[in-house]
């Protein structure tokens, strides 16, 4: 006994019910992203950047854990010619807003392009140490799939030479 191909309306019916799906899920991103406040762990605690919490959405240079971890920028000028040339190299990124600025730190918030999830970016410069300390966090979610690491990246790429790493 032959069998009958599905009917166009079967397809018609698949092909709604996952545009269906598609739209639930990006509302619901959506919301995700309207609805995220900034936590209340940025800023400096006893003179440092928060740690990073034990989700694989956070990045630092002051992390414990290897995976979490990466290397601070060098400091090698006044801290307010560091952060002037921070800021600058921030303002070629997309979608990129200067939030707080302290005397020794800068806060930025990253938002996505498609859901606009927003991401923190702290800087914080130790003149002591001749570093400049950075923690880049996921507000929202469990995974980032590596997107705070590459924008840290990306940010060291876009500094002069001098900045890119503490010379130890």
């Amino acid at each position: 006994m032959a069998t009958t191909p599905p009917s166009p309306s079967w397809q018609r019916r698949l092909l709604w019910r996952l545009v269906h799906a598609a739209t639930v899920v990006m509302v619901l991103f959506t919301v995700l992203s309207m609805s995220s406040t900034p936590p209340t762990t940025l800023g400096l605690h006893s003179g440092r950047l928060a740690p990073c919490p034990a989700t694989p959405n956070c990045v630092s240079s002051l992390a414990d854990q290897a995976d979490q971890k990466v290397a601070p920028f060098g400091l090698d000028r006044p801290v307010a010619e560091a952060k002037s040339v921070v800021k600058a190299a921030l303002a070629a990124l997309p979608r990129t807003r200067l939030v707080r600025e302290d005397d020794n730190c800068l806060h930025f918030e990253f938002r996505s392009l498609i859901f606009r999830f927003v991401d923190d970016v702290e800087f914080h410069f130790d003149q002591a140490g001749r570093a400049i300390h950075i923690r880049s966090a996921s507000r929202v979610g469990h995974s980032d799939f590596g997107v705070n690491r590459r924008r840290v990246e990306t940010i060291r790429a876009l500094l002069p030479a001098a900045l890119q790493n503490r010379p130890d």
